[in-house]
């Protein structure tokens, strides 16, 4: 069986994994909430230390960082007051780096996302987070929309177990199926290791 050709492909219009030398780093929702609870995520050890390793390199190249926080109900899921709705330790947004707040899973959605990235001048995005197959594709979809050519790290992002109908998704197959979904059509999909 051939293995099937990515719509960039088919359309001539891939392209390779952008530098961290020209390119703006978007962090989703690194937030404490999906550490413990009903958002738990599967494979948060790995995907926090690749987004530290990318926030690392970022920082000491100087190229622009930008952390999405969501912001939830005070008293609910990501309560902007709570301790869950805190950045993850390590993680933190230091003094100058920007930080975009969003209460839909887009990130562009009724937010200055898209007029600090063109005040940037950076078409080239590297993107990573969580959930990978909620804000962080539907983020990377609407970036597509608007011209961005977007790197998705894809072992700096994760998800959790979803059910459908009487069954059990596992988090692994969800992420890896998203993953194929932006490499399709939305986004070059890179391991940290190619980026930094």
């Amino acid at each position: 069986m051939s293995v099937p050709t990515t719509m960039f492909r088919l359309t001539g219009r891939d392209y390779p994994p952008a530098k961290l030398s020209n390119a703006s780093l978007i962090i989703i929702d690194a937030q404490k909430e999906y550490l413990s609870g009903p958002l738990q995520l599967s494979g948060m050890d790995e995907a926090v230390a690749n987004i530290a390793r990318l926030l690392d390199a970022a920082r000491k190249s100087g190229r622009p960082i930008i952390h999405v926080r969501h912001l939830g109900t005070v008293g609910g899921r990501f309560d902007p007051q709570g301790p869950a709705g805190q950045f993850i330790p390590g993680l933190e947004p230091l003094e100058g780096e920007i930080v975009i707040e969003k209460r839909m899973p887009n990130a562009f959605k009724n937010t200055q996302l898209h007029e600090t990235l063109q005040a940037l001048g950076h078409l080239d995005l590297i993107v990573c987070g969580f959930m990978s197959h909620s804000s962080v594709s539907t983020t990377v979809r609407r970036a597509k929309d608007y011209g961005y050519r977007c790197t998705l790290v894809e072992d700096a992002s994760a998800t959790r177990d979803l059910a459908f109908k009487d069954s059990v998704i596992p988090a692994a197959q969800i992420h890896q199926c998203e993953m194929a979904v932006m490499a399709d059509n939305f986004a070059c999909v890179a391991p940290t290791a190619s980026l930094i």
